[in-house]
């Protein structure tokens, strides 16, 4: 498997950073949820994100769900828009921890109630509450 989805999975299994325990993906799929390794075979994802499908009619409380899980593990929504939300969790040496859970199907296919939705899960790479610098100012002419 590929070390990135085992990167988002224990990601999202860690318990408060004070806690490390070893993660499996099975462990993190909700109730009413399906592991899907390949995430529905979309948007490249497929071995890059940790994903779970549902029923399109049920994935925005499944959504909801995996919110309060990742709350009651550290985790802080701290941003998003439509269908994404961006989590932060403060790590133990300073820093933050970055995750994000996309919600997704296959426009291809009519998206009916019973169509099958996904949940993806990626860490975001480096320091989330790292300053950002500020871009170099024009040079003067």
């Amino acid at each position: 498997m590929n070390t990135l989805i085992l990167a988002a999975a224990a990601a999202l299994l860690a318990a408060p950073p004070t806690q490390d325990a070893p993660a499996t993906p099975e462990q993190m799929v909700l109730p009413g949820a399906t592991l899907a390794p390949d995430c529905g075979n979309l948007y490249g994802l497929a071995g890059r994100a940790f994903c779970v499908s549902a029923p399109l009619a049920s994935i925005g409380a499944l959504a909801d769900a995996y919110v309060a899980d990742l709350q009651t593990r550290g985790w802080i929504p701290a941003g998003g828009e439509d269908n994404r939300v961006v989590f932060v969790r403060r790590r133990d040496g300073g820093g933050c921890d970055g995750l994000q859970m996309q919600a997704f199907y296959d426009t291809s296919r009519p998206a009916g109630p019973e169509a099958i939705g996904y949940l993806g899960f990626g860490p975001i790479p480096g320091d989330v509450c790292a300053e950002q610098s500020a871009p170099a100012p024009a040079p003067q002419q």
